[in-house]
């Protein structure tokens, strides 16, 4: 998964975001860049957490960005990857709802979004991993800890 990431360039790092807000729209430049969402669907992920709070933190230092089922402007099935220097907080004073590693979700194809999941989900279980891609400064890293753990 993580040298799909590079290989579709579907990755970013940057130092900070201004917010939460920020953070999102960012995550999705990646997925924006080659069509795989319309410009819509960032906003479309930040009215969702606006409305529902910060269900997508779904773990300390980690969110999974994403709107509702079938969401308009979502043109492939892909996930992006974001790694922040800088952690946003999703709700002040809860550091457990702050994140700096991002996984945005686009899909389009229920099989096949079912299938990044799982993968998704077993690269998270891994706490070594996710502490490593913690650590990560740029797309190398990324094919270093693919070989390492997911090979």
């Amino acid at each position: 998964m993580l040298r799909e990431f590079v290989e579709k360039k579907h990755y970013l790092f940057a130092e900070e975001a201004k917010d939460w807000k920020e953070a999102i729209r960012m995550s999705c430049q990646s997925l924006e860049a080659d069509g795989t969402v319309e410009a819509n669907y960032k906003e479309d992920i930040v009215a969702c957490v606006e409305k529902h709070g910060p269900y997508i933190v779904i773990m300390p230092h980690v969110a999974m960005p994403h709107s509702q089922e079938n969401a308009v402007g979502v043109n492939k099935t892909a996930i992006g990857f974001m790694k922040l220097e800088k952690p946003v907080s999703f709700t002040p004073g809860d550091p457990e709802k702050d994140a700096e590693l991002f996984f945005t979700l686009a899909s389009c194809n229920p099989e096949q979004h079912l299938n990044n999941m799982m993968k998704l989900s077993e690269m998270l279980m891994n706490e070594e991993l996710v502490a490593e891609l913690l650590k990560a400064t740029g797309p190398d890293d990324l094919l270093k800890l693919q070989e390492k753990y997911l090979d």
